[in-house]
C-alpha cells in the first residue's frame, strides 16, 4: 500500500500535548481527533486503514465491527496494550504495533522524584512556607515532617524492563540497594540474582511497580501482599493502577500498616470525583497521587511520535516493527 492510499485516524491526539503531528500530517492522509468517547469509536474508524490510539479502548466489539472492515493496522502510541483486544486483532489478521521503551527515562525519573518526596517531604515543607509557617518559627529551621536518607535503603523493583532497569540505575546513584523480583506469575524458577515477589515485599524499604497489567499481575499488591511489607515501607506505582487492590491499600495506609504510597496511576482514569483513591488522597497525609503524568516529558512524547511514525512506515513497506499481535 502506498502512502497516498493510506488513510490514518488519530483517536486521542490530545494525549500528545504540544508535540507536533506534522511528521504524520505532512506525509500521509490523516484525520485527527483530539479525544474520542467510547460511543464515537466505531464511527471514527470507519473507512480507515490505520488507527492510532494512546488510551482509547479498541475491544472485540470494535475490532469485529463492520466499521473496522478496512482496518489494516492498529498503531498503539504507547507501550502498554491493555486497551486493545489482541486476541480479536489476531482473529481479524490486524497487526498491532506498539512503542517500547520511549518513556523509560521520563517514568524512571518521576519514580525517583516520588521516592524522594516520600523520603524528604519537600512538597509539604514548600506548602508550609506558602502558608506563612516559616516566619512564625521560633528558630531558623522547621522540622515538622520526618526526613529519611535513602543511602542504604532497599528498593524493590517489580518489573525489570526498560523502566525498571533505568529506575534501578538512578536509585543506585542515591546509594540504595536494589532488590529485583522475578516475573510475577512465572512458572519457572527465579533467575539467578532475582528474588520472589514475596521476598522483595518482605525485605524492601521502598517497592516500585514497573510490570505490565496481565492476568498474573492484576491486584498483585493485595491485602496479603501488603501484609508482607514492613510497616515502615513505602509503595510506588507508575505502571498500571489495577496492579493494586486499592481498597486494601487505603486500609493499610489508614491503619499505619504501611508508611506511605505514591501513585501516578489508579484503576479509573480520569477518575470520578468519588473515586476512593482520590478521596483518600485528600484525607491521608501518607498517600501521594499524581495524574498519570510520569511518562509525559516533552522528550518522551517526541520519541513516542517518532517511533509511531516509523512503525507506520514499516507497515507501508510490509515489515514487522515492534509488533505485539
Amino acid at each position: 500500500m502506498s502512502k497516498s492510499q493510506l488513510r490514518i485516524v488519530f483517536l486521542d491526539a490530545a494525549t500528545f500535548g504540544d508535540a507536533s503531528l506534522e511528521r504524520f500530517t505532512g506525509a500521509w492522509n490523516c484525520t485527527v481527533h483530539s479525544l474520542t468517547q467510547p460511543a464515537e469509536v466505531r464511527q471514527r474508524i470507519d473507512g480507515f486503514q490505520v488507527v492510532v490510539t494512546n488510551k482509547v479502548v479498541l475491544d472485540k466489539s470494535v475490532i469485529a465491527s463492520p466499521e473496522a472492515a478496512h482496518l489494516k493496522l492498529i498503531a498503539e502510541a504507547a507501550t502498554g496494550t491493555d486497551n486493545i483486544d489482541l486476541v480479536a486483532a489476531r482473529e481479524r489478521g490486524i497487526p498491532v504495533f506498539n512503542v517500547p521503551g520511549y518513556a523509560a527515562q521520563s517514568v524512571a525519573q518521576f519514580t525517583i522524584a516520588l521516592i524522594l518526596e516520600l523520603a524528604t517531604r519537600a512538597g509539604e515543607y514548600m506548602e508550609l512556607v506558602r502558608r506563612g509557617g516559616w516566619e512564625k518559627s521560633p528558630m531558623y529551621a522547621r522540622i515538622d515532617f520526618p526526613i529519611a536518607e535513602l543511602a542504604g535503603k532497599k528498593l524493590g523493583i517489580v518489573g525489570y524492563g526498560n523502566i525498571g532497569r533505568r529506575a534501578a540505575e538512578m536509585a543506585k546513584g542515591l546509594g540504595m540497594e536494589i532488590l529485583i523480583s522475578a516475573r510475577p506469575g512465572a512458572a519457572e524458577p527465579a533467575p539467578q540474582g532475582r528474588l520472589s515477589v514475596d521476598e522483595v515485599l518482605k525485605s524492601a524499604d521502598f517497592v516500585s511497580l514497573h510490570c505490565p497489567l496481565t492476568p498474573d499481575t492484576r491486584n498483585l499488591i493485595d491485602k496479603r501482599a501488603l501484609g508482607l511489607m514492613k510497616p515502615s515501607a513505602f509503595l510506588i506505582n507508575t505502571a498500571r493502577g489495577a496492579l493494586i487492590d486499592e481498597a486494601a491499600l487505603i486500609a493499610a495506609l489508614r491503619d499505619k500498616r504501611l508508611a506511605g504510597a505514591a501513585l501516578d496511576v489508579i484503576s479509573r482514569e480520569p477518575p470520578p470525583a468519588d473515586h476512593p483513591i482520590v478521596q483518600a488522597a485528600k484525607e491521608l497525609d501518607n498517600l501521594l497521587v499524581t495524574p498519570h503524568c510520569a511518562w509525559s516529558a516533552r522528550e518522551a512524547r517526541e520519541r513516542l511520535l517518532n517511533e509511531t511514525a516509523e512503525n507506520i512506515q514499516a507497515f507501508v513497506e510490509d515489515k514487522d516493527r515492534n509488533r505485539v499481535a
